[in-house]
């Protein structure tokens, strides 16, 4: 069991210089500790804390409203999660969003979520309160030894929201709700999780998650951008010919100003920066992809899933049930933050096509791919 240090959750400490003013600075000056030490301390970096440098930050934090007596120096460690249900369920506060669409009807006060993303959404919350059905095999056989057993972690509160999917509502209020499900999530206190269910062409908090992640714009295209090397994040979703193309910093229609023409679905940048379509492009194939960024130290975690297509969609709440080891460990590892970013391939059996849209529990051949760590750590190491 590995413990975090979670000083920067107490504070509401947060990466974004403009909402963190002079944190740094009142902490080294009541305390007496170095600034690199304390900037090591709110990035969960620190192998080893001294006592008497323990005891100084609680006294901070104490006297800054930060903390109680009681709750300290308690308050400052938390449980690492060691598998992927585990980084959702350790969430004191879960709040899952979907894209909504609506009756185009006139007067129609019918709204919908689609069937694949309400099946993930499903397969989220059975993994998140059964820990991928592992919960089980973590009870004690009785009373006495319950006493002594940690108890099995599953968020506080759990919260859904509703955005507005891309063309179902003015783009300005598609925008504007988006942006105001983020940040109630990132205003709110404590240790947290948001997830987001679908694409960027269904779901407008997706494209916010990504761009926040890689530090860009979000809702701007980089189909213009010089090189596919020069793209904010390094995976695309070049979408079919016949889908919304809302602009996104995920996706599009062009991987840079001089790569046109290509072939719709996801592609990704391996580790010598050459941009990889996933699957040949056959009929019986499905992709889709999981990413997430946890920043520990501050008890917060954003994470996207979704597929290219419904099926894609429905393939991956199921990859999500049997394999859910594959999502972990994350990626990346730096800044006080650690990535996950997969793209998962399906392929069909051979024989009759698969026409039933009500199945949930389709069956495929699933190839998960790790965006390599080099493509990841070539965008936010620059950028920082």
């Amino acid at each position: 069991m590995q413990y975090s240090f979670r000083l920067a959750e107490l504070l509401g400490h947060v990466p974004d210089p403009r909402k963190r003013p002079g944190t740094i600075k009142a902490i080294v000056e009541y305390t007496g500790l170095d600034r690199h030490q304390v900037a090591a301390l709110l990035k969960n970096e620190v192998k080893y804390i001294p006592l008497k440098a323990l005891s100084r930050l609680c006294d901070f934090l104490i006297e800054h409203g930060h903390a109680t007596p009681d709750q300290l120096p308690g308050a400052l460690f938390a449980v690492e999660p060691e598998n992927f249900w585990e980084l959702l369920a350790r969430r004191k506060r879960l709040e899952m969003c979907v894209g909504v669409r609506k009756d185009d009807a006139p007067e129609s006060e019918v709204s919908f979520v689609a069937a694949s993303d309400s099946v993930l959404l499903g397969e989220l919350l059975n993994g998140v309160t059964t820990l991928g059905g592992t919960a089980k095999l973590r009870k004690p056989a009785d009373a006495a030894t319950a006493l002594a057993a940690e108890e099995l972690p599953q968020p506080e509160h759990l919260k859904q929201s509703l955005v507005w999917s891309p063309g179902q509502a003015d783009e300005a209020e598609v925008v504007r709700r988006a942006n105001q499900v983020h940040d109630r999530f990132s205003d709110s206190k404590g240790d947290k999780a948001l997830v987001g269910i679908g694409s960027t062409k269904s779901n407008p908090v997706v494209e916010i998650i990504l761009a926040r992640s890689f530090n860009c714009d979000a809702f701007e295209s980089e189909d213009s951008v010089e090189s596919p090397q020069d793209r904010s994040l390094p995976f695309f979703l070049r979408y079919r010919d016949n889908d919304p193309h809302p602009a996104s910093c995920m996706a599009g229609l062009n991987l840079s100003k001089n790569d046109k023409d290509l072939k719709a679905g996801l592609y990704y940048e391996d580790a010598k920066g050459k941009w990889v379509r996933c699957g040949s492009g056959k009929a019986k194939e499905e992709v889709a992809f999981v990413f997430y960024l946890h920043r520990e130290s501050q008890g917060r975690l954003e994470m996207v899933m979704g597929g290219f297509s419904g099926k894609a969609t429905r393939l991956l709440a199921r990859a999500l049930a049997t394999r859910a080891e594959d999502f972990w460990p994350p990626i990346y590892a730096n800044q006080g933050m650690q990535i996950g970013a997969f793209i998962v391939e399906f392929t069909m059996p051979a024989g009759k096509k698969e026409t039933d849209i009500l199945r949930t529990d389709l069956v495929a051949t699933a190839e998960v791919t790790r965006i390599p760590e080099e493509a990841i750590a070539r965008r936010l190491e620059k950028r920082t």
